[in-house]
């Protein structure tokens, strides 16, 4: 007897490169905590205006929309509009917080940033989502060139955050400054790490998350999450690693910087953007302009456009993952 019942469907495949977590498994992680502590801080300042550029579910926006509904404006697939319109709101007393991906806020937008928001020196807060390798999505949605764009926009304030706690701190902090503002989003699943140090986000400032006599990581973004990763895998085979967290790129901490090149220990950059223009550079150039001659081993993505995959693969593949930055300590400690 043959069965006439129908096969079971197949399962749609489908891809989350889009929105990837860059969380390890069973990492503890926070959703939205970007549009959580937006929503918490309107319920305190009415003036406080959310953007988006068709993209608030994919940038955290969604949760300030849902709260705030009468303070949100959909502002369509214009980013140019998006950043003027923020500026005028900013211009009668508004504290707006406008979010897109990073590419097009800097290389679709720039424009209007750089002369609407940066050159008055007004209070607008750009929310860039998706910086340097956090997509596999491929160059069109990478943006692993917005540091070096934006830190030769004078006025800007340019803010990496290496997890949730960083976020949730940073956003008071942003709308309290007085001028324009850039940060680099981690959305949905973001890891909470920094909480098991005594940290506490302050604009402008790096903090020492750990000490180390042999080497120093000077890291921004998630890649302190690496940082301190890998200093606890060294430290397995005696390398004992200081981790300095740089979470403000624009102003750099530039005292916290030559203090910890102070001294002959290894030290390594680590940032989630092209080696050209980031913070490898802006610490470099912070040592020779100080007169400190140092060596720096830079650790970051090349000066290239990038592939499109999964995320853990291309994290191994352009050297960002833990067993990457572990080699390449190792590796430099025995030249």
């Amino acid at each position: 007897m043959t069965s006439t019942a129908p096969a079971p469907a197949k399962k749609k495949l489908t891809t989350s490169a889009m929105i990837a977590s860059f969380a390890d498994p069973g990492q503890k992680t926070t959703p939205a905590p970007f549009g959580h502590a937006l929503a918490r801080l309107a319920e305190e300042r009415p003036e406080i205006v959310g953007l988006s550029a068709d993209l608030a579910k994919y940038t955290d926006m969604h949760i300030f929309r849902e709260a705030h509904p009468e303070r949100f404006f959909q502002m369509g697939m214009a980013e140019q509009a998006l950043l003027g319109a923020a500026a005028g709101m900013a211009e009668v007393g508004l504290v707006p917080f406008a979010s897109t991906y990073s590419v097009f806020a800097t290389r679709r937008a720039y424009d209007f940033l750089c002369l609407d928001i940066a050159e008055p020196g007004l209070n607008v807060n750009v929310v860039g989502a998706l910086p340097g390798l956090t997509t596999g999505y491929g160059p069109s949605h990478q943006a692993t060139e917005d540091l070096a764009i934006l830190r030769a926009c004078p006025n800007l304030t340019v803010v990496d955050p290496c997890d949730a706690v960083d976020i949730e701190q940073a956003v008071p902090q942003l709308a309290s400054h007085a001028g324009p503002t850039y940060l680099r989003l981690l959305r949905g699943a973001v890891p909470r790490v920094l909480d098991e140090y005594d940290y506490t986000f302050r604009l402008g400032k790096a903090a020492e998350l750990r000490a180390g006599r042999d080497v120093v990581l000077i890291s921004t973004g998630l890649m302190t999450m690496r940082a301190l990763q890998a200093a606890e895998r060294l430290e397995k085979d005696h390398v004992d690693v200081s981790v300095l967290h740089v979470p403000t790129v624009k102003p750099l901490d530039r005292e916290a910087i030559i203090a910890a090149a102070d001294g002959d220990r290894l030290v390594v950059t680590l940032e989630n953007h092209t080696v050209v223009g980031g913070l490898a550079e802006a610490v470099a150039s912070t040592l020779a302009f100080a007169g400190v001659g140092r060596r720096i081993v830079p650790i970051a993505l090349p000066d290239e456009f990038l592939a499109a995959g999964a995320l853990p693969t291309l994290h191994d593949r352009y050297g960002l993952s833990t067993d990457s930055i572990v080699d390449r300590v190792r590796t430099e400690l025995t030249h």
